[in-house]
């Protein structure tokens, strides 16, 4: 039997890479983007309260009614947008799943997708999985800012969607004024979709507002734009996101999801509703991780690393050209071995393998984790 592969090109990512190497070398992870500390006690209190309620059976393939309801409500309250949970509310497994779901509702072979590099991996292959073609445009280097002429230039009739990230894994830079008003004259000159991965959303510093497609509703019209309540919980293996469109997009899909999981964990989407009614949560979630950054930079500040600038995520690019001259890739594993701490080297997320000579460290850890962290890349 001969198998032709869909994704030829494609192995197994750079996350579960790193992640064993930091597991067999005993290494401190700061590669994959999970915390290591603990969830609300509440939030898994909930999730057993309704699990003993006898809500174990499938949840509606759109997600339960009081979970969109309460979404709905959250986003009136922050962005203005007033969203109809019956029509424009789909909770997902995960992000990944309504990322999948949402390329796949709206590419056909040979359409066009817009893909700003560097680039969470999973988008590549959606677009490819669907025969779409990617067309690539590059954040500008230092900034990791958007060259919107550039984008521009790229985007033609076969255009079908443009895909954005903001707060942007693995940069931490987050839109800007001057990044919606660009998209607002990009759309309104060619007839294109958005997908937006926002789920990051709550994790913005120093001031800033996240400028969600969802406060602009000659965006939000044409916009699928997709959460994770995993990155607001700490609650990354439970793996529950959403994604709030247009209903006609919503309807698409649909389709898509009820054929993709159906449907996603019951008594975890019951115990999100609750948690919910509390907006402190997210409402601090930034300072929270604000601190964790600032910190981390105070432990790092005698190293030989040049930290680049973070606004968003629980993600910070470290600049290593004055270390060594390796690839990125070869300089993170020689740093998990021989240094013990792992990171993800952003060449991965490019598709040519730009290497700017920085690595990517998760600093959603205890305290005590940075510290560890910190004081063995103080001797590099």
């Amino acid at each position: 039997m001969k198998l032709k592969s869909k994704l030829p090109d494609v192995g197994i990512t750079i996350f579960t890479i790193m992640s064993k190497l930091a597991a067999d070398t005993g290494a401190v992870n700061l590669s994959q983007g999970f915390p290591d500390f603990d969830v609300a006690p509440r939030l898994v209190e909930l999730v057993n309260t309704h699990m003993k309620a006898g809500r174990n059976q499938y949840a509606p393939m759109q997600g339960v009614e009081v979970l969109r309801q309460a979404l709905a409500s959250k986003t009136e309250k922050l962005y203005g947008a007033a969203i109809d949970p019956d029509t424009q509310i789909t909770i997902t497994s995960g992000a990944t799943e309504a990322l999948y779901s949402a390329i796949t509702a709206l590419v056909h072979p040979g359409d066009e997708v817009m893909v700003i590099e560097p680039a969470f991996d999973s988008y590549v292959p959606a677009i490819l999985l669907n025969q779409g073609i990617p067309v690539f445009s590059k954040l500008t280097w230092p900034e990791y800012g958007i060259d919107w002429d550039q984008v521009l230039d790229r985007v033609g009739p076969k255009t079908r969607a443009i895909i954005l990230n903001s707060p942007h894994n693995p940069t931490g830079t987050v839109l800007g004024s001057q990044d919606i008003e660009a998209l607002r004259l990009l759309v309104s000159r060619n007839d294109l979709f958005i997908i937006s991965d926002e789920v990051y959303e709550h994790i913005i510093f120093d001031g800033r507002p996240h400028h969600s497609m969802l406060r602009y509703p000659e965006l939000a019209r044409r916009s699928l734009v997709i959460s994770s309540f995993g990155k607001t919980y700490h609650t990354t293996g439970w793996k529950i996101g959403y994604c709030i469109a247009p209903p006609e997009l919503t309807a698409e899909f649909q389709k898509v999801h009820q054929f993709l999981t159906f449907a996603s964990n019951t008594p975890i989407q019951y115990a999100y509703a609750d948690i919910l009614t509390k907006p402190r949560l997210y409402l601090e979630l930034g300072s929270f991780y604000q601190r964790k950054r600032d910190l981390f930079l105070e432990l790092i500040a005698d190293s030989r690393f040049t930290a680049l600038q973070c606004r968003g995520t629980y993600f910070i690019m470290l600049d290593y050209s004055k270390i060594t001259s390796e690839a990125d890739i070869d300089f993170a594993r020689r740093m998990t071995r021989q240094y013990g701490v792992a990171a993800i080297p952003p060449s991965v997320f490019y598709h040519d393998g730009t290497d700017n000579k920085v690595l990517r460290f998760c600093f959603a850890k205890k305290d005590q984790t940075l510290q560890e962290a910190a004081e063995k890349l103080c001797k590099i």
